[in-house]
């Protein structure tokens, strides 16, 4: 591969990298910390897990769900006040959830087959369910004290006597999913042979597991110094392996690439994009729906406020993370880097104690360049 492809392929990798590093730098070592590194992960599950869903949203021709803050929002609400009243936490969940599924089917239905406009609908869908979310909690703020509730989401995973700082499972644990990545690597690349597939280079093979074994272990430890592993994290890779599987490896999965390339080709085809407008967004508001519950938790309280901007966060993700801004190109894993250069960005200026406005020019320019990057290097001067 010449430098030029790698550096073209691999472009948000190398930010990534030469970011984190800048503020490694900058925070005199701080961003590095146990505690740091863990709350880097805990202060941007919703991210990680909406993105996702959003990724779905803007494969089908760039477009976006606006409404997914306020219904992380109602279904943190939803949960919050069913267990102020008693509520059994698993009921509290499903009720929850089941809140977030039914604005999904609402909006898949209104955006599929009714043909509202994504961005017309789901404007609207922020005022409403935000409003709705505010008259359950009756404009205050519900503590989430229920300790089997907490324990689904932000307990960590440990053996017994283990201490905070010395969690020596999460090494285990990182050392055993290395060595399962690293088979799974090389069985995948057999069989990609066998069945005469182009595939990368033995040399190239090694050298990438190597790299991500060396992050995996080396994130290990650093949980091992603060805590363990957290059952967040359980979640996030849940949801993260779900969609890539479903991305990568579905034909349900190149549906939504297909609409977003060409949608009247798709429908020629046999395919009907109304349903890939219906479960895109249907699934973006069960995972919204999914944030809200973690997100409380993580906080230990729910207020009208909740989840104002997350959208954005969401949207910035995938388009720094390789979605294309016309639809029909990106990945899970870009995303995921994508979300990750985010929170790195925000956790490095919190830090350093820099206002929110510096905050808020920071991401902005990040994402402008983000979008200019792939509308020049794959020369695209508007839909067609």
């Amino acid at each position: 591969m010449k430098v030029r492809e790698f550096v073209k392929k691999y472009t948000m990798v190398l930010a990534l990298v030469v970011v984190f590093v800048f503020f490694t730098v900058l925070t005199g070592g701080r961003l590095v910390l146990a505690q740091n590194i863990s709350n880097l992960l805990l202060q941007n599950a919703y991210v990680l897990i909406m993105a996702c869903g959003m990724l779905l949203c803007i494969l089908t021709g760039g477009n976006v769900d606006l409404s997914i803050g306020s219904t992380l929002c109602l279904s943190a609400a939803m949960a919050a006040k069913l267990l102020d009243l008693g509520a059994a936490p698993g009921a509290a969940i499903l009720a929850a959830l089941a809140v977030s599924a039914l604005i999904g089917v609402w909006q898949g239905w209104l955006i599929g087959y009714i043909h509202i406009p994504p961005f017309i609908c789901t404007l609207a869908g922020m005022f409403l369910f935000r409003g709705i979310a505010r008259v359950i909690l009756d404009s205050r703020t519900i503590s989430i004290m229920n300790p089997g509730y907490l324990k689904l989401f932000t307990s960590y995973i440990r053996f017994p006597g283990e201490e905070n700082q010395h969690v020596v499972s999460a090494l285990i644990i990182g050392l055993a999913i290395g060595a399962a990545l690293t088979a799974w690597s090389f069985l995948s690349r057999a069989a990609k042979v066998k069945q005469g597939y182009a595939v990368p280079s033995v040399k190239m093979t090694v050298l990438r597991t190597a790299v991500f074994d060396a992050l995996i272990i080396g994130y290990s430890c650093k949980l091992m110094g603060y805590k363990g592993i957290p059952v967040m994290l359980l979640w996030i890779l849940a949801v993260v392996l779900i969609f890539a599987f479903i991305t990568g490896s579905t034909v349900f999965g190149r549906y939504f690439y297909a609409v977003g390339g060409n949608e009247k080709a798709t429908k020629l085809s046999g395919i009907d994009p109304r349903r890939v407008y219906f479960w895109a967004y249907f699934l973006m508001s069960v995972l919204a729906g999914l944030s809200g519950l973690l997100v409380g938790a993580r906080i230990g309280s729910v207020d009208g406020n909740m989840g104002n901007s997350y959208e954005m966060d969401a949207i910035a993700s995938c388009f720094i993370g390789g979605a294309s801004a016309y639809g029909g190109s990106g990945t899970v894993p870009g995303i995921m880097i994508g979300a990750i250069l985010l929170g790195v960005i925000n956790q490095g200026m919190s830090i350093l104690g820099l206002p929110d406005q510096y905050q808020y020019i920071v991401k902005g320019a990040v994402l402008l360049a983000a979008v200019v990057f792939d509308v020049v290097s794959n020369h695209k001067t508007g839909k067609s």
